[in-house]
């Protein structure tokens, strides 16, 4: 199966998840409910719910946390998350290009 991507870079490099404040959570599980994608797990034998699957977690929703009344739920900057898919693409991009494509120094042919 193909790594899925996002805005052309593999989603397993882009950290954007939801973090659980447990002090703040009173596992009523609305999240876990509402979220179609899985991010979530009920532990057996385990009150807590936890992000099972960060990657699943599609990038920029904050839908869930809009669902959760405690407001236990938080994200990664998005600036930052933004500033880092477009280092990861810049980098993509000049590895696909190869070396032939890098500037000469004016005078090289």
């Amino acid at each position: 199966m193909a790594e899925s991507t996002f805005m052309g870079v593999p989603r397993s490099k882009i950290p954007w998840a939801p973090s659980i404040d447990y002090e703040k959570c009173d596992f009523c599980m609305e999240c876990d409910e509402f979220c179609p994608h899985r991010v979530f797990e009920r532990r057996d034998g385990d009150v807590k719910l936890v992000v099972a699957n960060p990657e699943n977690c599609v990038v920029f929703c904050r839908a869930c946390a809009k669902t959760c009344g405690p407001d236990a739920l938080s994200f990664p900057d998005k600036p930052a998350t933004v500033a880092l898919i477009k280092r990861l693409r810049a980098a993509e991009t000049a590895l696909q290009a190869g070396p032939d494509t890098v500037d000469k120094k004016e005078g090289e042919e």
